[in-house]
């Protein structure tokens, strides 16, 4: 009985850090910081799209070398890393103690906060280790990366299958944001009490047009999953930076990126309003 009542105030005190102030920070913090890099992804989008600029890739990679370019660059990098730690660790306590409204506890709901807390620990690793010098760790060219571990699997038995079955559910993941963003689900999550009717149509429209380009270029990238399957061809599939300037291959031509680029800056500043809305 003893021993019962340890573990059960053991668990009580678990609870209560995961609900606590620190933990409240730290998923902020995490907003903080994946609005900085899908900021900062749009911004190397729009300059691919106006000037063709080669020079830096248009993904996570880009965006910090892109911060570690500024003064006091190396800091910023580690500030980045530490809110994504702490988006990890939030996303952590809401698969083991659940999420936050009445249907928060649900299974799937714990699972989808499992595969985020793992999505976000390697974003973590991967920043954290360019702010220690290690720029082929997690953060360098998405597009070589993507060709390599698809040529690999494109080699084990069953290969086409492997790669096509993980492109179709990118694209699923992408409709699902889709859907998400244009069916306003993302209000549930966030206390908007006492702003005004401005603030929140503001937040809105953030939402559904980051949410929205977000999901294209999900599915987009499946797409091209399911197509190396397809054709058995490695070079196919593509990273965030092919993605993306694979849009300018399109009759609207650069300006369909552009559209892109603006959705995905949308959806970083998005991220900061989650970080001062989001209920915690």
């Amino acid at each position: 009985m003893e021993t019962s009542a340890i573990a059960e105030r053991g668990r009580g005190q678990a609870r209560s850090a995961a609900n606590g102030k620190a933990m409240e920070t730290a998923a902020r913090a995490g907003f903080v910081a994946r609005g900085v890099i899908y900021l900062l992804i749009g911004v190397l989008a729009l300059r691919v799209a106006f000037s063709g600029d080669g020079g830096k890739q248009a993904d996570r990679g880009g965006a910090l070398q892109e911060v570690a370019e500024q003064p006091l660059g190396e800091v910023l990098l580690w500030l980045l890393g530490i809110g994504l730690v702490g988006m990890a660790l939030w996303r952590l306590s809401e698969a083991v103690f659940g999420q936050a409204g009445p249907d928060g506890h649900k299974p799937t709901k714990r699972l989808m906060a499992a595969g985020r807390c793992v999505f976000y620990a390697f974003v973590a690793y991967s920043v954290i280790s360019y702010a220690v010098g290690d720029k082929g760790s997690g953060s360098g060219s998405s597009d070589k990366k993507t060709d390599d571990v698809t040529a690999k699997a494109l080699d084990w038995p069953g290969g086409q299958w492997i790669v096509g079955l993980a492109g179709a559910v990118v694209v699923g993941v992408g409709l699902w944001l889709i859907y998400r963003a244009v069916t306003l689900k993302f209000r549930k999550h966030l206390d908007m009490t006492g702003t005004g009717e401005k603030v929140r149509r503001t937040v809105d429209a953030l939402g559904v047009f980051g949410g929205v380009t977000r999901g294209v270029v999900f599915g987009t990238a499946g797409g091209f999953a399911i197509a190396a399957a397809v054709q058995h061809e490695p070079g196919q599939a593509k990273g965030m930076d092919d993605t993306l300037r694979s849009f300018t291959n399109t009759p609207a031509g650069p300006w369909l990126l552009a559209l892109i680029a603006l959705g995905l800056a949308a959806f970083g500043v998005f991220s900061w309003a989650n970080a001062r809305w989001r209920k915690v």
